[in-house]
């Protein structure tokens, strides 16, 4: 789906102040109902990891910790069975598997001898039965498994559908005969920066010359997408030359301005790819 900057902002709009949860995601989706359930859940997921990044520190200070901490206490306190750490996160307006994440260490702090490292406490998120108190563990099963946007279910979600899309478009290259190099066997090349797949005979995509293809399993928004120009596509089109990116859950139309400079961008695979073809003297 390829959005104008006007009515992707309209979407980003009404997700100003709307907690990370499915209910929120069902509402958005009777809002834009022309819009798909992935291209809403991925415009929602990105919004959401902004208004993170900005609201992020205050939530770590020590004063907020140890608020948050005794604010669990008290809540487990009075009714363990209550999904008390889920209703603090949504309180302040902070993403659930990153609350877990502050009152599970704040816990360790308080009742292990060493202060725990990151492994550790990214294991017990992964397996909350891990984490030595009952309670504690349940909360933070709670909080991990009704976040939409953060935690290790999201992430083995978003890992799942990102290998899955890439796959998919390896299927299609093979559908139409195309030669390529996967990530794979360009890392085994001795290449550390690679798009997902080389083209061993370029293509021609709607008049633009194509010696790669990167999938991304999102939405284009102006963010990710100036990031991934930095820090992925121009590094591909210095080593590889012009490319496609494949947004797969769309993105903003205004974005695809860099088509003549060697950086095509489509919603899906193109159907009217042409084969270029050495000459035969």
């Amino acid at each position: 789906m390829i959005l104008t900057k006007a009515q992707y902002d309209e979407i980003a709009q009404c997700l100003v102040s709307v907690p990370p949860t499915r209910q929120s995601l069902r509402k958005l989706k009777q809002r834009f109902p022309s819009q798909s359930q992935a291209t809403l859940l991925s415009i929602f997921s990105q919004e959401y990891q902004k208004h993170i990044k900005r609201t992020h520190a205050k939530h770590h200070t020590s004063e907020a910790i140890e608020s948050y901490y005794q604010r669990y206490l008290n809540g487990v306190g009075r009714n363990g069975a209550a999904p008390v750490l889920l209703e603090l996160a949504n309180e302040v307006d902070y993403a659930p598997s990153l609350m877990a994440r502050i009152i599970l260490e704040r816990f360790l702090q308080e009742h292990e001898e060493t202060p725990p490292s990151k492994s550790v406490i990214n294991s017990m998120l992964r397996d909350p039965s891990q984490i030595p108190d009952g309670v504690l563990a349940n909360q933070v099963y709670q909080c991990i498994v009704n976040d939409c946007c953060y935690g290790p279910l999201v992430d083995c979600i978003k890992h799942a559908i990102g290998h899955e899309h890439e796959v998919l478009l390896r299927d299609m290259l093979l559908e139409k005969n195309l030669s390529f190099l996967d990530e794979d066997q360009l890392r085994a090349k001795g290449y550390d920066k690679t798009p997902d797949f080389i083209l061993q005979v370029p293509v021609a995509v709607e008049g633009h010359i194509i010696h790669w293809i990167e999938s991304k399993a999102s939405f284009g928004d102006e963010c990710s997408h100036h990031a991934y120009l930095h820090d992925q596509f121009w590094s591909y089109w210095n080593r590889f030359g012009p490319g496609l990116v494949i947004y797969w859950y769309g993105f903003i139309q205004e974005l695809d301005c860099n088509r003549e400079r060697g950086i095509l961008l489509k919603a899906c695979f193109p159907t009217d790819i042409v084969t270029l073809c050495h000459s035969v003297a």
